[in-house]
């Protein structure tokens, strides 16, 4: 019974670790990425977004993205005040990694976002009464360049650096 219950171990991690091919980006790939924001070129706090991208030919994707991140101050006297920002865009990628590379678990991309910020500001004053304003809701442009790195054949790390909603992105992304 030992011997089958280890075997059955056995066969189970093996199962586990074990890897079909791995590949990098291709045409017709579903990336779905989870991740948080870290640093802001508009306002503070920590956004958190997903980004969806389909791969229309061996090197480019398009998709879109969406980030939330909120945040304020309480400066005691009954005066508070709160940022809320829902960046909102649509994005492509080149995937330029087969070009010079071939780490097969790895996926290097830069790409465009183009969008808009939805942005609110709420301030309760010590004086009654509660401001809503909406204030720097803009265009969103923005460049990046970043990497996944495959663990698995549907799942990997990513990291994206540049100008976009914020200077650092990490998280996980799900191939489909």
């Amino acid at each position: 019974m030992k011997k089958i219950l280890f075997m059955l171990l056995v066969a189970s991690v093996l199962s586990v670790t074990s890897e079909k091919a791995f590949a990098q980006y291709e045409k017709g790939d579903k990336l779905l990425n989870v991740g948080l924001g870290l640093g802001s070129y508009y306002g503070g706090g920590v956004a958190v977004g997903a980004a969806f991208e389909y791969g229309v030919t061996d090197f480019i994707s398009v998709g879109a993205q969406a980030d939330f991140y909120t945040w304020g101050y309480n400066y005691g006297a009954g005066y508070k005040y709160r940022y809320t920002f829902l960046p909102i865009a649509a994005r492509g990628s080149y995937h330029f990694g087969k070009h010079f590379l071939e780490i097969e678990k790895l996926d290097l991309y830069g790409g465009v976002s183009l969008g808009y910020y939805i942005s609110s500001y709420k301030a309760d004053t010590p004086f009654g009464g509660v401001y809503n304003d909406t204030y720097g809701s803009k265009v969103l442009f923005g460049v990046f360049g970043g990497g996944r790195y495959y663990f698995k054949p549907n799942m990997a790390a990513f990291a994206e650096v540049g100008y976009n909603v914020t200077p650092l992105k990490v998280g996980i992304t799900f191939k489909f």
